[in-house]
């Protein structure tokens, strides 16, 4: 095994935090994804490196897919563009990585309605139990099956920038 990989691989174990789930989750030792893009319509999640697609997946949607996200419990996933601002190893949906929903014009369109924007937008698995709600379940997360949060979570590093489009 070449040096880089075996460091590559130790500065994963420490930048992201192992589950408790029991599993220990791979390594990635691919091209650094640069961008996370969002197709709402299509119902598909892209990982890129530069322009190049490096990892595709379906994914399910807040219960009211159509329309950006604009208030606390809209059931709408965001449109725009935000930033990988967490990971959550102990997420009630198996694994999760949250997206910086609201920026500071999502919170002054919802203030100036006297009304909350909401928060905790995740991409997240199923944990096993919401297998079968249908493709569009969520509060307003991006939903993708476990063994695909598993891989999102290894491959995409907080800071990262992600863009929803409708």
């Amino acid at each position: 095994m070449k040096r880089r990989t075996v460091i590559a691989g130790l500065a994963s174990a420490a930048i992201f935090p192992m589950p408790s789930f029991g599993r220990t989750l791979e390594p990635y030792f691919g091209p650094q994804i640069t961008r996370v893009v969002l197709h709402k319509k299509r119902r598909r999640l892209y990982l890129l490196h530069g322009t190049k697609v490096i990892k595709k997946y379906k994914v399910g949607l807040g219960g009211v897919p159509v329309g950006h996200k604009q208030f606390e419990g809209d059931g709408k996933t965001p449109e725009g563009s935000y930033i990988i601002d967490r990971r959550n190893p102990n997420s009630q949906f198996h694994l999760s990585v949250g997206i910086s929903y609201p920026n500071a014009q999502d919170i002054e369109f919802a203030r100036a309605r006297g009304r909350s924007p909401g928060g905790d937008i995740f991409i997240h698995g199923r944990a096993g139990e919401h297998v079968g709600r249908g493709k569009d379940w969520t509060a307003g997360c991006i939903a993708v099956a476990d063994r695909h949060i598993e891989e999102i979570y290894m491959m995409v590093l907080t800071g990262t920038q992600i863009d929803i489009f409708p």
